[in-house]
């Protein structure tokens, strides 16, 4: 049997499912949302959208610093011993007008039916520069991939 690299199975966790809960903090209080998100095929980059008169977006502007939490959990007892968590750490920037195109085509290759969402004027496209990754898995397996600074794609 091979053992996936942790690479391979973030790729694959980040792959398969379609949103994350992103932590951002206001008055040093945790402020979390569901998101839909894509990832680059290197990990340095997770992309997501939000409205900019958001809660989200202010913390996001106060405090750029933002943490996602994405699992395979199937609300079942087994969960415990099969279900994988995946902490992304990193910066959200807001994604400028000439990388935007590249971004967008990621994320609606995975999230299509967002296509009216995200080209509403009101919408801003962003990315997390990932510093580093925690994948638990088993119930107590602790992996974790330090990042080297971002690339753009």
């Amino acid at each position: 049997m091979q053992i996936d690299s942790i690479e391979q199975h973030i790729h694959r966790l980040l792959s398969a499912q379609l949103q994350g809960v992103m932590a951002t903090q206001q008055d040093a209080q945790p402020y979390t949302s569901l998101m839909a998100f894509a990832h680059t095929d290197d990990l340095r980059h997770l992309v997501f959208a939000t409205f900019r008169e958001t809660r989200k977006h202010a913390n996001l502007m106060s405090n750029a610093l933002v943490s996602f939490l994405i699992d395979d959990r199937s609300n079942d007892p087994g969960d415990y011993q099969r279900a994988t968590a995946l902490s992304v750490f990193g910066r959200a920037v807001a994604i400028v007008a000439d990388e935007r195109d590249a971004y967008l085509a990621l994320f609606l290759a995975k999230h299509p039916s967002l296509h009216a969402f995200v080209g509403s004027p009101d919408c801003v496209l962003m990315r997390v520069e990932v510093s580093g990754y925690r994948l638990v898995s088993e119930f107590q397996s602790v992996r974790v991939l330090q990042m080297e600074s971002p690339a753009v794609i």
